[in-house]
């Protein structure tokens, strides 16, 4: 295979640290594999003194099959592994500590809601629900660790700096207490080993003379600082990285340690990787002009291998549902033309984005695969309360139906006043018999049912707001609960936009029980894929498309508010937001496609400033 400059001295850097810069499709995963090769066979390194490390093992196992295929099945005994799989192994020799030690995901989080619920909180987050709360928590505490910071130091996003301390520490105690540790525990305690054993380090750098490290950019400080005891007195460090591709700094990622290295090893050398092997030339170009607005970079000049290839295409929609028709459209004529479903992507900010896409990609009975946890919207609290209403309004009696939304808004009816599995509006009256001022409530519930009978969903939906009383019932709830009336307004007048989709609620109902099957379908699959992708239509995050690419690519959302995401408000959180756009717009090989809406829930939203960097201009 013929190399590029920048590729042959990368792989034959001699020793001493070295920093590779490589851009999208610029071939690290092959500098790497080829390195590890030219190592062994050119420079007479032993393959046991060689360390390979990853941030997934997935890509910790690609490499590796990757690097046996070169080497034509030698069994070289390199080590290949991500930094959780390398730092248990160190902790492992000088603990003892096996599996049963460590805790999963699910543990954590199971123990960190009693840590919760023997806490006494105050301030109420603004999360969806609880398990998001859990999860942004631990999260928190992971940051805290891998970024070793101070706990005095730290400002949580979702309590008060005494109630995270409070809850961090109960949380460290009782892993303690059951002798546990989680995945961010054995970054920390392999740094203790390292500082507090010296002839413990010494072993392990003995074993590990020639360390090289892939997708560096993702580096926290914890990590960086273990690499760095580890590869000392040698330093025969070789780091392969994108600071334009650092898109983890909620899990501690510090893309700035790449600008730095130079600092801490004064004898660095830098090698710039500058063809693009992966995207044409108008795609590579709109990701420069995006990505040179941040500052806090390397300056890099990249240049496409294929050619000009077709324009970036960018496309004004009104709302969510036209975007999702759109794309769904122009996805139904890639495929026409023989395009593999498994070759075409649809990218978002946040996962909550593949509703109404998904929804109308299953509409159109177009195979689709999504890579992230996706939240049911026919599960959220607003619309099973507008579902009850259009279920008794088509005649439905059931109890459940009935304490759903029996108090939504206040009416004063009891739970003790139904008991029957069915309930009627005569049962009611009989009950209250003795109360005139509850029969005439009974009465106008009633008639609101009644009311509701022959109307669309859409029509019914308006009826329940504004003449029930529903918007005011929401107003009251969003006060009592502390969360946004905002964000529950945004939910109601999504699922108005959807209702005017069907004619009546029974056409509705189907639809919804399908697609709940086909999301909860495609949930179970995204739980075991590991890294390989089926030939369908692939919907993912731009996080979880980080190291993939796709002959085309639908960037969905492209709105101020979305992307940058409307939390992102100091310099650094907005470079970190271009830089998810880049890693968006360099996953396409072809043909790209960014679309956004001008209207949401009634209301104008901006394109994102990052369409405007793109398209060098205002749009207006």
């Amino acid at each position: 295979m013929k190399l590029n400059r920048g590729q042959d001295e990368a792989i034959k850097h001699g020793n001493g640290p070295c920093m590779v810069l490589a851009p999208p499709g610029s071939g690290k995963t092959l500098i790497v594999t080829e390195r590890t090769r030219y190592l062994i066979e050119e420079s007479g390194v032993r393959p046991d003194q060689i360390l390979v490390i990853t941030f997934t093992r997935y890509a910790a196992r690609e490499m590796k099959e990757r690097f046996e295929r070169l080497t034509a099945g030698k069994n070289y005994p390199v080590t290949f592994g991500t930094f959780h799989s390398i730092f248990y192994g160190i902790l492992k020799c000088a603990y003892g500590i096996g599996a049963n030690n460590l805790m999963s995901e699910k543990e954590s989080s199971v123990l960190l809601q009693e840590v919760l619920d023997q806490t006494n909180i105050e301030s109420t987050p603004e999360v969806e629900d609880e398990e998001e709360l859990v999860r942004e928590l631990l999260r928190e505490v992971g940051m805290v660790k891998n970024g070793l910071c101070h706990l005095k130091d730290f400002h949580s996003k979702y309590l008060t700096q005494d109630e995270f301390a409070e809850v961090f520490r109960s949380y460290e105690h009782q892993k303690k207490e059951l002798k546990k540790f989680d995945f961010d525990d054995m970054l920390v305690q392999c740094y203790a080993l390292f500082r507090k054993k010296p002839e413990i380090l010494q072993g392990w750098q003995k074993r590990f003379q020639y360390i090289l490290i892939d997708e560096f950019q993702d580096i926290n400080r914890v990590q960086y600082e273990v690499i760095r005891m580890l590869a000392a007195p040698r330093y025969n460090l070789f780091v392969v990285g994108d600071d334009d591709q650092s898109i983890y700094g909620f899990r501690g990622a510090k893309p700035e340690l790449m600008l730095y290295m130079k600092q801490e090893f004064p004898s660095l050398r830098t090698i710039s990787l500058t063809v693009n092997y992966r995207s044409t030339e108008f795609i590579t170009g709109a990701a420069a002009r995006v990505i040179l607005h941040n500052d806090t970079r390397f300056y890099k000049r990249v240049q496409s291998f294929r050619g000009r290839g077709q324009n970036v295409h960018v496309q004004e929609v009104l709302d969510e549902q036209e975007e999702a028709q759109y794309v769904t459209e122009e996805i139904q004529k890639k495929l026409d033309q023989g395009i593999k479903p498994g070759e075409i992507a649809v990218l978002f900010r946040a996962a909550v984005q593949a509703r109404m896409i998904s929804e109308i990609l299953s509409e159109h009975r177009i195979p689709f695969e999504m890579r992230d946890y996706v939240t049911n919207f026919y599960r959220h609290f607003i619309v099973k309360d507008m579902m009850a209403y259009l279920q008794l309004a088509a005649g439905k009696r059931d109890r459940s139906l009935f304490l759903t939304i029996c108090n939504r808004p206040l009416r004063y009816l009891a739970r003790n006043s139904m008991e029957n599995r069915q309930v009627n509006f005569e049962d009611l009256r009989k009950f209250y018999c003795d109360k005139d001022w509850m029969l005439d409530i009974i009465d106008q519930f009633d008639v609101d049912v009644r009311m509701m009978k022959n109307m669309a969903p859409y029509a019914a939906i308006q009826y329940i707001r504004k003449k029930i009383g529903y918007d005011d019932f929401l107003k009251e709830y969003a006060e009592k609960h502390q969360i946004s009336w905002k964000q529950l307004m945004d939910v109601m007048a999504e699922l108005e936009e959807r209702s005017k989709n069907f004619k009546s609620y029974d056409e509705w109902e189907i639809h919804i029980a399908k697609y709940t099957q086909e999301l909860e379908e495609q949930q179970a699959k995204a739980r075991k894929i590991k890294g390989e992708r089926e030939n369908k239509v692939q919907l993912m995050t731009i996080h979880s498309a980080k190291g993939l690419e796709f002959e085309d690519v639908f960037v969905i959302h492209a709105n101020e508010g979305e992307i940058p995401h409307q939390k992102a408000e100091k310099k650094d959180e907005i470079e970190e937001e271009r830089r998810l756009f880049y890693v968006a717009l360099t996953r396409a090989k072809n043909n790209l496609c960014i679309s956004y809406i001008t209207q949401k829930n009634g209301n104008s939203i901006k394109p994102s400033r990052f369409v405007e960097e793109l398209l060098g201009q205002r749009i207006k």
